[in-house]
């Protein structure tokens, strides 16, 4: 009885705008580029994943950059309450002001900060520096186009205009300069303190900052390790 009055009278649904994106009916490229206007919400998915499973210090600076990033978007928004192009052309939008474009300045938020943490923060550890630079060149290039491209789908679904999209970006780059300097000369002498804290030693946060690269690291100490316990169990079962 109760379900046939809920259908006799349906309440107005609402989607979650964050992740609502529209595109030209029957246009492939409009398709495509709705799959990747999405990236930034990719992005932020996988911080909190990494935060998750690594909690790392160095990895929660940078999403709190990013959240700080999104709070100063949601200000400059609301100062200068610049409408969207081709208003009424989406049914569903998080908010009615497009000036700066939100994901344009996350994404170059992302995008310049990696490539300082790139260049600046990781060093190479080990003697194949050709290999080592070649990678960080192809990663850099592949960055850069993504940024790219989603900057490119918010003009291209009329979510944005060029200006916005433009500023937008000029806006998560500076911002992500003066957060990894922030982080770097401010934040990171302050993380052996923070990682000693009871509370971080209770969920395991840990500080790497004093480690030039993080990823040659951890696989030579887990191969390391693989190999002492092989060894161990290889001396039990003889």
């Amino acid at each position: 009885m109760a379900l046939e009055e809920q259908c006799s009278a349906p309440p107005r649904w609402r989607s979650i705008s964050l992740t609502h994106v529209e595109f030209p009916e029957d246009d492939l490229t409009g398709q495509v580029l709705a799959y990747i206007s999405l990236l930034p919400i990719a992005v932020l998915v996988g911080f909190v994943t990494l935060i998750v499973f690594k909690r790392e210090l160095h990895t929660i600076s940078f999403f709190g950059g990013l959240i700080l990033n999104e709070g100063v978007n949601w200000l400059l928004k609301h100062i200068l309450r610049e409408p969207r192009p081709c208003a009424g052309s989406h049914s569903t939008l998080h908010t009615e002001y497009g000036m700066p474009s939100s994901h344009s300045q996350l994404i170059w938020f992302f995008v310049v900060y990696f490539f300082l943490f790139l260049y600046l923060r990781m060093h190479q550890t080990n003697n194949a520096r050709c290999v080592d630079l070649l990678w960080r060149h192809i990663l850099s290039i592949i960055l850069l186009g993504i940024a790219l491209s989603v900057s490119y789908s918010r003009v291209y679904l009329l979510y944005h205009t060029w200006s916005q999209v433009f500023y937008g970006g000029v806006a998560g780059s500076t911002i992500g300069i003066i957060w990894f300097f922030f982080t770097q000369e401010v934040l990171t002498p302050l993380f052996p303190k923070i990682a000693a804290w009871p509370i971080s030693e209770y969920f395991l946060v840990r500080d790497t900052s004093l480690i030039p690269n993080i990823l040659w690291f951890e696989y030579t100490v887990t191969r390391s390790e693989a190999r002492n316990r092989q060894r161990k169990l290889g001396t039990k079962l003889q």
